[in-house]
This record gives structure tokens, sequence and C-alpha cells, in this order.
């Protein structure tokens, strides 16, 4: 890094909004980490159905993570005169980079990958808008990062690789796309699901938590989680959309005694070795874009 450089980051570093982004993330991440309680996920009750992570590993992740959103979004100013479809090559390498830091901070554990993915895309996303003197708003970063992850499952998933990738496998098995495609299609099912529900229980008054919890539920009923079809196949990933309905139809969170009907949940997904966190990095997201106006808004202070 020549010296130029590094006194540029240094002033991007310094900027209202690039620290704002970079403690929304970091937020994002711990709001979901520590959301309690949440069936098969590590929380502040218990591991779920994971045996090599606990909170303290999710900590310390956000906080590595936290670091390298000032680099997307500055690699998105950097790049905000190229087509969209020429960034993601590019953003491989920070990925990569932010990846390591994640890994070295949980000593290996793979904490939060597919949001550095999300997130990544997000805070390039921002840069770039910015930089085009464009709202930064819930819909325009998701129509950014869907222009900028276009073609990326043909690509990635359904091209002939002997040595298949996880993801892969699963799209070749069962058609699940999983974050790729959510990015690609502009995370649909965070703005068609997950940020409604959120928004409609906030704007009534509801506890965050509570609202959480429920967005949460509404991806777990409808997402095809890759990460739950990686343990149960589609046999576990079926229950345990089916199981989320029906909770979600008995009342969801309005039910008085949702807390016991979701620690069962949460049983239930630990006997069976299910873990949604494909629907846990959804929330992440969800939660980031909550914090943004849904249009008609430049100002991101």
């Amino acid at each position: 890094m020549d010296s130029a450089n590094a006194a540029h980051r240094l002033e991007l570093n310094k900027l209202p909004w690039v620290v704002r982004c970079s403690q929304l993330a970091n937020s994002a991440m711990l709001n979901e980490v520590n959301l309690t309680p949440k069936p098969g996920l590590v929380d502040m009750r218990n591991n779920g159905a994971h045996k090599d992570m606990d909170l303290t590993d999710f900590y310390r992740s956000a906080e590595a993570i936290r670091v390298w959103i000032p680099y997307f979004i500055e690699y998105g100013m950097s790049t905000h005169m190229q087509p969209s479809s020429d960034i993601l090559y590019g953003l491989r390498p920070l990925g990569m980079a932010c990846e390591a830091s994640m890994y070295k901070a949980t000593s290996g554990v793979n904490t939060h990958k597919g949001t550095i993915f999300s997130l990544g895309l997000l805070a390039t996303a921002m840069g770039r808008l910015v930089s085009n003197q464009k709202a930064v708003t819930q819909k325009s970063l998701c129509h950014e990062v869907a222009a900028m992850s276009h073609g990326m499952v043909m690509r990635e998933l359904e091209q002939n690789n002997q040595a298949l990738t996880a993801g892969q496998r699963l799209y070749r098995q069962y058609g699940l796309s999983g974050a790729r495609g959510e990015a690609e299609s502009g995370f649909q099912s965070v703005l068609t699901i997950s940020l409604p529900v959120y928004q409609c229980l906030i704007a009534q008054g509801i506890d965050p938590q509570r609202a959480l919890l429920q967005a949460l539920l509404s991806l777990m009923a409808v997402n095809g989680d890759t990460n739950v079809a990686s343990r149960g196949g589609p046999e576990g990933l079926r229950w345990l959309q089916q199981t989320a309905q029906q909770f979600l139809a008995e009342g969801g969170v309005m039910q008085t005694d949702y807390i016991t009907k979701l620690k069962a949940f949460d049983r239930q997904c630990i006997e069976r070795n299910l873990s949604p966190g494909g629907s846990a990095d959804l929330l992440i997201v969800t939660w980031f874009l909550a914090q943004f106006p849904e249009s008609h808004s430049k100002n991101i202070n």
C-alpha cells in the first residue's frame, strides 16, 4: 500500500457515514447472535446444533468484520464509474482477506462467512451509490447488489465442475442457490418477507427482539437454506420449513407461550442437528437494511 492510498483510507475512515456503516454492520451481527431463543442457532442460551462455536466466537468475528467494512465501501467508491458487472471479480480478494481475519479471530471457526459475502456486497453498493450521488435506500442498495451479482448463479453453480464445491453440490442435487441466489435476486427474501414483517411489528410498538424473532421464523418458513440441507438433506429442510410455518400459523411471537414453543423448536433442531444459518445471515441483512430509508432520501448520516 503506497502512502497516498494509506492517507486516503485514513481520511475515509474519519467520515461519519462510513463509521456509522461499520457500526451498523457490527450491530446487525450482534443483534442476530444475541437474539434468544433461536431454533438450532447459537444464542445467549446455548450453542444450538453447533459443537464447534459459541457466543464469544461470534463476538470476536463481528469485531473483526467491522474493521473491514470501510475497505468494501472504499472499493465501491473507487470503482463507481465501472459497470456493475465488472465489480465482483475485484471484490473477491477483499472478501477473502476479511474471511482470513474472521478465521484468525475465531481460531478457525466459520461464524460469518455468509455474512461477509452479504455485508461486503452491501457496503460496496453503498460506496458506489454515494460516489454516483444516488440515494442510499433499502431498494437502491439491493438493486445495486443484484446488478453486481448478475449471472453469479450460472457462472458459479451451473458450470460443469467435476470437483464440486458444497454450494455446487447442493445446487446440482436440490436446486438450492443459497447466498449467491439471494444476492443475485437483490435479497428478495429480505425485501418481500422478513423486512416488511420486522418493520410492521416495530411500527406497531412490538419489542424489537420479538419483531426480529418473527422475521427469522418468516425466513425459515420459506428459505431454501443450504446450511439446513447440507446437514439434513431435503427432508430436514422440509421439516424445518413446515415447523416454522406451523409456528407462524399459530400466531408466531404473538402467542403468550411463544418462548416455550421456541425452546421446544430449538431442542428439536438440536436433536436433528439442523441449524438455519442461511436464514440467520439473511436476518443480519434484514436488520442492517432496516436502518436505512425505504426510498426518497440521500441522507445517510
